[in-house]
């Protein structure tokens, strides 16, 4: 007379109540301990794990699990469960999500391999001025994108894509290492479950689904923008795989170099020469700016290096509220190709500057001091 059979929750070790979460996790448990691989000289354990693997087809599956709960072993068949004592195929079952989510793979024909297009950078270089007020171009780029001909599925039309033959439409195949099941991508539909064949293949894109094309796109530059900043155009970036959406594109900026002005976020600096007899006995000067000239005082005595600042001639910076401002950066600059009279008339001013150079030469007369105490 066979023995009467264990009940499944004592099996597992777990409540009716149990949720679908607590049996699993308690068959992994038993699997683990009781597995043939990890006992090859017990028997007994392969008689535990037996059990272990038909108690959890059977309370894993919510119409068996219902049956079983009002029948008890006579409402259910163990034939359902796919011959619990037939193999250990279940061991890796229990444990397949987890690998699954490793390898990035999709369970029980699930499609798999669903990828977003790549993003997309394209480097742009604009002008100052460009910048500053903002435009509008248009760009050329390379992309892979769908397919027309065959509208992404990559086979000729009226044909269709056939199970595969590696993975049996899953999209995933078994490797055994050990006592572990590992699923894996499959290599030949690459997760897929399905491929073409050769003779059905899109004579346009070869299969692929997508093939690669020059876009033209218009962009809108906003004012402001600066060097680095990056412009978004969602969609524009490559087809997606296998229905995946598509990527995006990003612009990024880049400032060119300006023969006039350096940018220093929302300000603008810029070197300007002035006379010395300006710098002397100051004056008014026109300055350039990006919105035309500007005039700008320079005081009497201004030395080489005296930085002034002209308000709201800058950049209005992209998240900014207010305008930069504009520093004029000054520079003494030295008369050349002088005439002899020209010469001459500097020299009789030297010459009278010398009888008082500590008041017309402050800086001058300060350093020849320092130099005297120095070598003495």
């Amino acid at each position: 007379m066979a023995a009467a059979k264990k009940d499944y929750y004592e099996v597992l070790g777990v409540n009716k109540d149990a949720s679908e979460e607590d049996i699993k996790k308690a068959y992994r448990k038993l699997a683990m301990k009781y597995h043939p691989d990890r006992n090859p000289d017990n028997p007994k354990a392969e008689e535990q794990f037996k059990e272990a693997k038909e108690a959890y087809e059977m309370l894993s599956d919510d119409q068996k699990r219902a049956a079983y709960d009002q029948y008890g072993h006579a409402g259910v068949d163990p034939s359902m469960a796919g011959g619990a004592g037939a193999g250990f195929g279940g061991f890796s079952d229990a444990f397949g999500d987890i690998f699954g989510d490793i390898f990035g793979g999709a369970r029980g024909g699930q499609r798999a391999n669903v990828y977003r297009g790549a993003d997309l950078r394209y480097n742009m270089e604009v002008s100052l001025e460009d910048a500053a007020r903002g435009t509008e171009t248009k760009i050329r780029i390379p992309v892979q994108a769908a397919c027309e001909t065959c509208e992404g599925t990559g086979a000729k039309k009226g044909k269709s894509p056939v199970t595969c033959t590696t993975c049996n439409g899953h999209g995933q195949v078994r490797m055994q290492q050990g006592f572990f099941s590992v699923q894996q991508t499959c290599p030949k539909c690459h997760g897929t479950g399905k491929i073409i064949k050769d003779e059905d293949k899109c004579g346009t894109c070869h299969g692929a689904g997508r093939i690669k094309q020059n876009k033209t796109l218009s962009v809108k530059i906003p004012a402001g923008v600066d060097e680095g900043d990056r412009i978004r155009l969602s969609g524009e970036g490559e087809a997606g795989v296998n229905g995946g959406p598509t990527g995006d594109l990003y612009v990024v900026i880049h400032i060119k170099p300006h023969e006039m002005f350096q940018r220093e976020g929302g300000n603008l600096h810029c070197e300007m020469p002035i006379s010395f007899t300006t710098a002397a006995l100051g004056g008014e000067i026109e300055v350039p700016t990006l919105g035309g000239s500007a005039k700008m005082k320079i005081p009497a005595e201004t030395q080489t290096g005296g930085v002034f600042r002209l308000r709201g001639k800058g950049i209005k910076p992209l998240r900014a509220s207010d305008y930069g401002d504009l520093m004029v950066h000054v520079v003494v600059e030295t008369p050349v190709k002088l005439t002899e009279h020209q010469k001459k008339l500097l020299k009789e001013f030297d010459t009278s500057t010398q009888a008082d150079a500590g008041k017309h030469s402050p800086k001058n007369k300060s350093w020849v001091d320092k130099a005297k105490d120095f070598f003495s």
